[in-house]
């Protein structure tokens, strides 16, 4: 299991930054090897990905969702990685987004891509391509869903 930890500053709102990471559908614009991502109710993604040339399918649960804070995932089949994506705000027009993800490698391609720390490069490779999406709209999000999701076993 490998830990991958990254963050980006962007140029926008706390509230305007946390609302485009609740878009699942707006990920493949901005992360390399994601297809398509179906979010099947509030708390159920399905994912399509290619990861050198493979196109891979899996369904991941979002486990804690708090609006201008974090959104935390496991994935449920397929590759084992599970994360959180939290959002701070900086002033009134800054954020900064971290990612924490912990990943099994699944297969040989996978394990080497880890060991040369080309997922790391990936994840912060996103992370700058969504600053530039966000940052090219003028901050403004592609739309929102602010509702709460509560840690398994809190209410």
């Amino acid at each position: 299991m490998s830990t991958i930890t990254k963050s980006v500053d962007v140029e926008a709102p706390v509230s305007d930054v946390y609302n485009q990471w609740t878009q699942f559908a707006e990920f493949p614009r901005f992360m390399e090897g994601v297809d398509r991502i179906e979010q099947r109710d509030d708390t159920h993604t399905h994912w399509t990905i290619t990861v050198a040339g493979v196109s891979r399918e899996f369904d991941a649960t979002i486990t804690e969702q708090h609006p201008d804070e974090r959104v935390a995932w496991k994935s449920d089949d397929g590759p084992t990685h599970a994360g959180v994506v939290t959002v701070h705000r900086l002033d009134e027009h800054n954020t900064r987004v971290t990612v924490q993800m912990d990943i099994d490698p699944e297969g040989f391609v996978e394990n080497v891509a880890d060991k040369l720390g080309i997922l790391d490069r990936r994840v912060q490779g996103d992370l700058d391509r969504f600053k530039t999406f966000l940052e090219n709209r003028g901050g403004s999000e592609t739309g929102a869903w602010r509702g709460d999701v509560d840690r398994p076993g809190q209410s």
